[in-house]
């Protein structure tokens, strides 16, 4: 079963949902275009795939992060999205430790310091554009935070997180992509001089938990290395793409925007609904380790196949009228966050910055408005969230 989706087409890019509806009307799994992946639509058929690592495996993940090099003519070094079982139970057992809600709860009040500081500063303005003054700085900041960067390399590490995001899952240039791993290269350097710091003298931050020398067991350095850009694509540009997605959800449906102001108290429900609707993670990669049938298709051993969090999440099979943002809806059962051993281990963290954020910027949209109604959305058809969203007053 072969689809009319081209991934890289600046239509899809633009609105991938018509497509995704059309593509699963005709059969929940089909090839597209350019790469002759299997695209997965339905819900039932993505949570299949998620459940079934013995099946499906990850390691077609490398090839998303392929272009991503530590060291010269190196690959990605490996990390927790792009291994199996047993590998990958070693890995998750001990990142695990750095995620505890023991762990994210402490750092709530800081999350809150951080969120405070960019409001100020917009509400000193009176204009702002929400992605490079909140939607990036804010996780941006509490990642760098966690891992215990310095103070006065917080710009580096910004520089270092844009390089790692601008060429996931992309098509990009030589040139573009040299640059970036320059740049990556930097962090590779600086995340190598960490570890030895925290060998000798251990701090509260995340590197350290990672490295203790009394755990039974500890990641190597690359592992450490490839934890920490796996952080900056997935703990940084998931969460920009959820909260600028959300803003524009909230203001292109005014409805729901008075709705979540008149009842503050849902915010956690316009979290989760807005984590359906806007999917800031779109796709995956997986590859048959056998021949299988999926939504009654047969997939030879091999095969690529992209789950879409995206495309599951407006299955109007397992959510009434999809395409309708609504704050008082219950999305739980969506799938932004993954299912089985690779639910996303951020996902409290993600859950935790995108309501502190809306705890204060849904009382501010009421005096702000889009200055254009046109969007420019990210290049990667994976990774999907607003570039730029200048606001202004009403």
């Amino acid at each position: 079963m072969s689809s009319s989706i081209n991934l890289f087409d600046p239509a899809f890019r633009e609105d991938p949902y018509p497509f995704y509806a059309e593509s699963r009307a005709r059969s929940p799994v089909a090839q597209v275009d350019p790469i002759g992946a299997w695209l997965v639509t339905g819900y039932d058929a993505v949570v299949e795939v998620l459940k079934a690592p013995h099946v499906y495996s990850s390691a077609a993940m490398h090839g998303a992060m392929s272009q991503i090099e530590t060291d010269e003519d190196e690959g990605p070094p490996p990390m927790v999205i792009t291994t199996d079982p047993p590998k990958h139970d070693r890995l998750r057992t001990l990142v695990n430790r750095g995620f505890t809600p023991g762990r994210i709860a402490r750092i709530e009040p800081r999350i809150r310091e951080i969120a405070a500081d960019l409001f100020a500063s917009m509400d000193a303005r009176g204009e702002c554009d929400l992605v490079a003054d909140l939607a990036v700085p804010l996780p941006v900041r509490v990642i760098a935070e966690l891992l215990g960067v310095d103070p006065d390399r917080y710009e580096d590490f910004k520089r270092w997180s844009q390089a790692a995001i601008a060429i996931f899952g992309r098509q990009v240039s030589a040139e573009v992509g040299a640059a970036a791993n320059a740049s990556i290269d930097e962090l590779s350097d600086y995340i190598e001089a960490a570890a030895e710091e925290r060998r000798v003298d251990p701090r509260q931050d995340l590197i350290s938990v990672l490295i203790e020398k009394e755990a039974e067991d500890a990641l190597t350095l690359d592992e450490v290395k490839g934890f920490v850009i796996l952080m900056l694509i997935a703990g940084n540009e998931t969460t920009t793409n959820l909260i600028g997605s959300t803003a524009i959800a909230l203001l292109d449906n005014p409805d729901q925007l008075a709705a979540i102001q008149a009842e503050p108290a849902r915010i956690p429900d316009l979290v989760e609904e807005a984590l359906r609707y806007t999917s800031p993670v779109q796709l995956l990669f997986r590859q048959t380790l056998r021949e299988v049938q999926l939504g009654g298709v047969t997939l030879p051993a091999g095969a690529i196949v992209l789950p879409s969090y995206g495309a599951a999440n407006r299955d109007p099979a397992r959510f009434p009228d999809p395409d309708r943002f609504d704050v008082k809806r219950k999305a739980q059962g969506h799938l932004s966050f993954g299912l089985g051993i690779h639910f996303c281990l951020g996902a409290g963290l993600a859950r935790l910055e995108a309501r502190v954020v809306f705890e204060g910027l849904v009382p501010r949209l009421e005096k702000l408005q889009r200055r254009s109604s046109r969007v420019r959305w990210s290049e990667s058809p994976f990774l999907r969230g607003p570039v730029e969203l200048p606001l202004g007053p009403r």
